[in-house]
């Protein structure tokens, strides 16, 4: 029973048929399950969101649905206010953008927002607030994830569902969130999706031509951990006394092939490859395909199936693009005021300090629309246009104007730090829907 219950949290849309076999299989599951609460809405009848708690007894398959039930992948609503902090807990949409103006997390507050340029939506986003693993008196704090998918939404999708439980589990295990653990957290993610790909190979051949950036931020017991793979960013804003301002202070590692450094990294792990990273149309990309130099799923060679092939006209005797985190940890200061973590949808038209500074300048409710409206003024600027005629573009077309952009603005509260209140802020959001491809 539990396994059919699985089956189900795999997928990130749900139809009516879909939620009336959940709560049959739940109704079923009585003999071991003691009490469950669930919560169930929906997009105009069309897609829905499942949330709720198992309180289970003992035994395997009890703690197997309840994980199962935990991992539900929710779809935000679009009911609700979604303006203000206490508005709308899913956020609301506005044409091609999602978004969720103000909320609370266990050290401060975060504004959240979407826009989406793809037919289909390949970002995805989250914010965690409250425990980081099932131990009681585990360690809590907020995770917040941007995870940039290429090549289709499958990807980034698996990782929105899949990498915060993973994390969970190694901290339960180790009893402490570390480097080590959101390392874990990572290559478990990626030895599951690998895993998937395998299982679905043969009817969904183009499954292993996706990847996806993966950008983390966990903020727990006074430190603040950014793990990186791709080219997402995160931005920390400092109060520089000196200087009069707030200063931009990159956090995160990017791998990118338009820097030398990167560059110079590939050509060191495959000399001999003449072509490991090729200029193309003014673009440094990693054997011409893509530019981050690093991703979820290792990408590999031609792919032929069913008269299909991808990209590239002979296999690779290895692996080019590696999954390894790069991570970095700060003891947060009181000077730190707050975190952009963004894809690079948006540092495609804004640079550090203009977002910081965008931040600095103007209140939190809406904080992270108006980046993402400030780079799409950038975006209709470049293409001498006006910003009222790029946003009447509809997704598909819109991606040759800019890319889906991700933003997520976590202001940190100094005194929430170490006080022990901090654990009464539980929250989980995830950032805009997948979308149906237009016909």
């Amino acid at each position: 029973m539990a396994n059919d219950i699985l089956k189900l949290t795999n997928f990130e849309c749900y139809t009516s048929e879909v939620i009336i076999k959940f709560i049959e299989l739940v109704a079923k599951c009585k003999n071991f399950v003691n009490a469950m609460a669930y919560d169930i809405s929906g997009d105009q009848g069309r897609n829905y969101r499942i949330s709720g708690s198992v309180s289970s007894g003992e035994g395997k398959e009890e703690k197997k649905l309840a994980a199962s039930v935990a991992a539900v992948v929710a779809l935000p609503s679009v009911e609700g206010d979604g303006s203000r902090r206490g508005g709308d807990p899913n956020g609301r949409f506005k044409g091609l953008m999602w978004y969720k103006d103000l909320g609370a997390h266990a050290n401060g507050e975060f504004s959240m927002a979407v826009i989406q340029a793809n037919n289909l939506m390949e970002d995805q986003s989250q914010l965690e607030s409250g425990p980081l693993s099932s131990v009681k008196l585990g360690p809590h704090g907020a995770f917040v994830g941007v995870y940039d998918g290429h090549g289709g939404p499958e990807t980034s999708r698996f990782i929105n569902s899949a990498l915060f439980s993973n994390l969970k589990a190694f901290a339960s295990e180790h009893q402490e969130i570390s480097a080590d653990t959101i390392r874990k957290a990572f290559l478990k993610t990626e030895e599951e999706f690998l895993s998937l790909i395998k299982r679905q190979w043969n009817e969904k051949t183009q499954i292993a031509t996706v990847g996806s950036c993966c950008l983390v931020g966990v903020i727990c017991s006074g430190l603040l951990y950014i793990a990186n793979v791709g080219d997402s960013r995160a931005v920390l804003g400092r109060v520089d006394k000196a200087a009069k301002c707030v200063a931009a202070i990159q956090l995160s590692t990017e791998h990118n092939a338009s820097i030398e450094s990167v560059r110079d990294e590939l050509r060191s792990l495959h000399p001999q490859d003449s072509q490991i990273v090729v200029l193309k149309h003014n673009v440094w990309r990693v054997k011409g395909l893509i530019q981050s130099s690093r991703c979820r799923r290792a990408l590999r060679g031609r792919l032929e199936k069913r008269g299909m092939t991808f990209r590239l006209t002979e296999p690779f005797p290895e692996p080019i693009l590696s999954a390894e985190p790069s991570i970095s940890i700060h003891k947060l200061i009181s000077k730190d005021q707050f975190v952009i973590f963004a894809s690079d949808g948006l540092w495609d038209h804004l640079s550090n300090q203009e977002a910081v500074d965008i931040v600095h300048n103007h209140p939190r409710n809406g904080i992270a629309r108006r980046l993402v409206k400030a780079a799409l003024h950038v975006a209709a600027k470049k293409r001498e246009m006006r910003y009222s005629d790029l946003e009447k573009i509809d997704r598909g077309v819109r991606r040759h104007f800019h890319d889906d952009i991700t933003v997520i603005v976590v202001f940190i509260d100094p005194h929430s730090m170490n006080r022990s209140s901090s654990r009464s802020s539980i929250l989980s959001i995830r950032g805009g829907t997948p979308s149906s491809p237009k016909l």
